[in-house]
């Protein structure tokens, strides 16, 4: 749907209807809107985009720098710190006041900058994807992108199109459109030219289509009315805006900030407490209390996963996936099952007219000439049936095409399953000739004869089952064949389906479309990442069948949508995770089948491109489409291949899947360092005769040891992190937390024991050691834990590893540079530098052990708990 900035706040009157345009007669609205049949002149449109503005709305505005960079100030720990550095600053303690708030901007500017390039990133990638509309200038159809839409403007649309603007239908045949988006109601409505009444509502004016719906079948010549923040669909937008719910990661990031906020205020209040009742300062004690907050925060974790997000949507851009919906990404990689179509994506998609048969299976002219008349006038839904048959080579059955002219016709649609076009020789002839092509059994219900050597004779049951022979033995050696079907009818002024009756069966179309070259690798690729593919197709069972076959694909089990149709929901449910082969299945069953699979545990990813791909996407739990599907199915999708081709999707997968585990590791790490630190300063401070650390101590190795954590998103990762499916475990986290924040605290206290029992180190001897060791194994354990091998045998990324040998040198250099006493530091003695890095060098051994024990006991208890998981729920 188009959700971009509408530029004018008020609309103009000029060319714009009156209230109530959908009760008053076309032609009155193209003289009041100054506009005609014939469409607007380019020059005109140019105006009119200058002066009613963009046809987008204003949905959600973009962040500037400024507002992006104010934001990073919203955060409640950060506000109380400042208030509380002013107050220190009033009490004479200015020095302090100064470096609290130096850091605190420090941390704020690392956060913005990051956040905001991240963001920018993603406005570039969206604009590669928007939505084309075709218009009439000058009495030339043209296609413009659908922001260039103006009131005035004649659109033609058919099936597929999301429809750009809110329109007054002039002319329409067969025209059914989706208005879900608007009504809720999930079945097409009928809509025509004429009037609605005054007082209809939206979902009363037949006569109108609207903004964000969708065209399900048939054509229509409309009138645009209103564009952008004027239409109906953007008075909804409005207020779905405050309403968009949130997916299962966000929300389990949620729940983890409960979590942390919880053990944070549980802490400050206990520590600030303690400290005034051993009657230390009242403002040192504030102070140290509200670093401790801070310092257990993982501040920078929304940033952190934009950017990690972010990032790995660039990448993905680079090997020709564009992501519509940044949280996709983490489904993406979460993704067990892949359900698709067979063509373009299994099969070449460039489909051949491999022959034209009459009815006594030999090539025939007459039928091939019917075809191509039926494919060439045809003015509905495009698709590559009837591109191959216009690209077919010279056929003697060319001849005297040209004397046939357009009529009628009745276009496809995916309930009938046929197109019909009505052709006339010559304007003299008393009768007209009726085309019908589509799916075999669709063409042969509305048959009552056969062509038996240029004339007609009675259907029969053996005529049936010989046709029907003929069609399971082409359909059996791989050929997509479609019925075709003619009928001499007396001349009327118009024609419908209701006249596809009394037809005369003619012949056969062959189409052939070979298995897309290495399609058997990319199965095997994706069957090796633990992701099981299932087809869904419209196509019989023969030729999907024989497809399978040839791609090494397990068809034992093939389930069509005649038994689909009679199933219950938990028979379904049974069936559908041990079927790899849906045949002959409806879009309505595409969307059945999905649920049924979600349901049974498994997170699902569907891949179409057509405008009966359109439901299955949304229930899918990613909804991956192609740059040149419909628009209702771009539009639809999480995700858009530049590319129909599952290599570009396996790329994608294994983007997805780096782009969660650098994620993961980052709400891992820092949660699990930052719990064990903050715990030993709290159990410290109700001990020590002074502060283990002071506030602005405190603060500074917060925002050192994120420096580095900015590194994550373009870590390497271990190839067994791609090669299976992950979901989001806060249970797993919360353990991380609770194993590695122990280990961290019990090395503490062991350097708290060395510092004053064997060292005898003064209060600032103490703080700049600690300091030292603690920064220090913040980011050893990163390099640790990053990986489940040993960590000398998995090399992080090179950012990664520069930026923390970077940190862990001038975390050594600090005491020995100039500003140190503006921090309390002072010079260690070389004894207590040896100490901390045997101190250090011991805490590494025990983290890497206790990595082993961790995983495996992990991985223990996942194969206790099985693969069944709750699925993602994925929130429109």
């Amino acid at each position: 749907m188009l959700s971009k900035t509408f530029r004018t706040s008020r609309r103009p009157t000029e060319h714009a209807p009156d209230a109530n345009y959908w009760s008053r007669p076309a032609s009155s609205l193209l003289s009041e809107m100054q506009t005609s049949i014939r469409g607007l002149s380019n020059d005109v449109a140019a105006q009119r985009l200058l002066q009613f503005g963009a046809n987008r709305i204003e949905q959600q505005r973009h962040a500037t720098a400024l507002a992006t960079f104010a934001r990073q100030f919203r955060n409640p720990l950060v506000l109380i710190l400042i208030f509380a550095a002013g107050v220190s600053a009033l009490v004479g303690n200015g020095n302090e006041a100064v470096i609290i708030g130096l850091i605190v901007l420090a941390s704020c500017v690392l956060s913005f900058t990051q956040e905001y390039s991240a963001s920018r990133a993603m406005e570039s990638l969206r604009r590669q994807i928007f939505t084309m509309a075709v218009v009439l200038r000058n009495d030339v159809e043209k296609s413009v992108p659908a922001q260039e839409i103006v009131p005035g403007d004649i659109l033609r649309l058919s099936a597929g199109n999301l429809i750009p603007a809110d329109s007054i239908i002039l002319e329409g045949r067969d025209f059914n459109v989706s208005e879900a988006v608007l009504t809720g109601e999930t079945f097409p409505v009928v809509k025509s030219a004429g009037l609605s009444a005054i007082s209809a509502t939206v979902s009363q004016r037949t006569n109108m289509v609207f903004m964000g719906t969708s065209v399900r079948s048939g054509t229509a010549t409309v009138l645009v009315v209103s564009t952008g923040n004027q239409t109906e669909f953007a008075k909804i937008a409005k207020a779905l805006e405050r309403q968009i719910p949130e997916t299962d990661f966000a929300r389990g990031i949620r729940r983890f900030g409960t979590l942390m906020t919880e053990i944070m205020l549980t802490i400050v209040i206990v520590v600030f407490v303690s400290n005034l009742l051993l009657h230390r300062p009242l403002i040192d004690s504030l102070l140290f209390s509200l670093a401790l907050a801070v310092g257990l925060t993982p501040e920078l974790l929304p940033a952190i996963i934009s950017i990690t997000l972010s990032k790995g949507a660039r990448r993905m851009a680079e090997n020709g996936v564009i992501v519509r919906r940044l949280e996709a990404i983490e489904n993406l990689g979460s993704m067990d099952i892949l359900c698709t179509d067979k063509t373009g994506t299994l099969t070449e998609g460039v489909i051949h007219l491999d022959g034209c048969f009459g009815t006594d299976a030999r090539p025939c002219d007459e039928v091939y000439r019917w075809a191509k008349l039926n494919a060439t006038l045809q003015s509905g839904l495009k698709n590559p049936l009837d591109e191959a048959i216009a690209a077919a080579a010279d056929n003697p059955g060319d001849r005297d095409m040209s004397t046939y002219s357009k009529i009628d016709e009745t276009p496809y649609d995916f309930i009938r399953k046929r197109l019909t076009v009505v052709v006339r020789q010559s304007p003299g002839d008393p009768t007209d000739l009726m085309i019908c092509k589509g799916a075999m059994s669709n063409v042969m219900s509305v048959c009552t004869s056969v062509m038996v050597a240029d004339r007609p004779e009675i259907l029969d049951d053996a005529r049936k089952q010989s046709l029907d022979e003929a069609f399971k033995v082409w359909s059996a050696q791989g050929f997509r064949v479609l019925g075709l079907a003619i009928r001499q009818i007396s001349r009327q002024p118009t024609y419908s389906r209701d006249d596809e009756t009394q037809m005369s069966f003619a012949g056969f179309l062959l189409f052939l479309d070979p298995p897309k070259a290495g399609i058997k690798d990319a199965l095997a690729h994706l069957a090796s990442r633990g992701i099981g593919i299932k087809v869904i197709t419209g196509d019989n069972r023969y030729v999907a069948r024989h497809l399978a076959e040839t791609i090494g694909l397990d068809c034992e089990q093939v389930l069509t949508g005649d038994e689909l149709n009679r199933m219950t929901k938990s028979a379904l449910f049974g069936k559908a995770s041990k079927t790899n082969l849906f045949v002959e299945i409806d879009p309505n069953q595409k969307e059945r089948i999905i649920a049924a699979l979600r349901s049974h545990g498994h997170v699902v990813g569907y891949l179409g491109d057509g405008i009966n791909d359109a439901p299955a996407l949304h229930e899918a739990d990613i909804g991956i489409s192609v740059d040149g599907a419909v628009d209702v199915a771009r539009e639809a999708a999480d995700m858009i291949l530049l590319k129909q081709d599952l290599g570009v999707l396996l790329r994608g997968i294994d983007d997805g899947r780096r782009t969660f585990a650098n994620t993961m590791k980052y709400v891992s790490i820092t949660t699990s360092a930052n719990f064990g630190n903050m715990i030993s300063m709290a159990i410290a401070s109700l001990f020590l005769p002074f502060l283990p650390l002071l506030a602005k101590q405190i603060l500074l190795n917060n925002l050192l040891s994120s420096i580095p954590s900015l590194a994550i998103a373009s870590d390497n990762v271990d190839p067994g992190q791609i090669e299976a499916p992950h979901r989001w475990d806060i249970g797993s986290v919360r353990r991380f937390m609770f194993s590695f924040g122990l280990v961290s605290s019990a090395f503490d206290f062991l350097t708290f024991g060395f510092l004053l029992l064997v060292m005898h180190a003064t209060p600032d001897i103490f703080r700049t050691a600690w300091f030292i060791e603690s920064l220090i194994t913040q980011l050893a354990i990163v390099l640790i834990v990053r990986t489940h091998f040993p960590f000398w045998k998995s090399r992080p990324g090179p950012l990664l590893s520069s930026m923390t040998l970077a940190i862990a040198l001038l975390a050594v250099a600090i005491p020995y540079l100039p500003f140190a006493d503006w921090f309390g530091f002072v010079p260690l003695p070389l004894s207590v530098m040896l100490g901390l890095v045997a101190i250090t060098m011991m805490y590494l051994i025990v983290s890497e052990a206790t990595k082993r024990w961790f995983f495996a006991r992990e991985q223990h208890h996942g194969g206790h708990r099985g693969k069944v998981r709750t699925p993602i729920r994925r929130h429109r």
